[in-house]
């Protein structure tokens, strides 16, 4: 369905946006976007970290228990 818009239309709805709620508020709104996508891509880079982290945690120790000899 959208993957018939191109160029043209994609100009047409930029500027119908710009009209409609004006410069300012379409500013402050993709600066909004734009910090919400770094926190997103923050929390998913901390997110693998964590697991990688785990990951290597629990490989460290592979040695067997010791029995205890009595």
């Amino acid at each position: 369905m959208l993957n018939n818009i191109g160029l043209p239309g994609l100009l047409l709805i930029a500027v119908v946006v710009l009209v409609l709620f004006g410069k300012g508020k379409v500013s402050s709104l993709m600066g909004e976007v734009g910090k919400g996508i770094t926190a997103f891509k923050k929390g998913v880079n901390d997110g693998s970290k964590e697991l990688e982290d785990a990951k290597v945690d629990a490989a460290k120790d592979v040695t067997p228990a010791e029995k205890d000899k009595a």
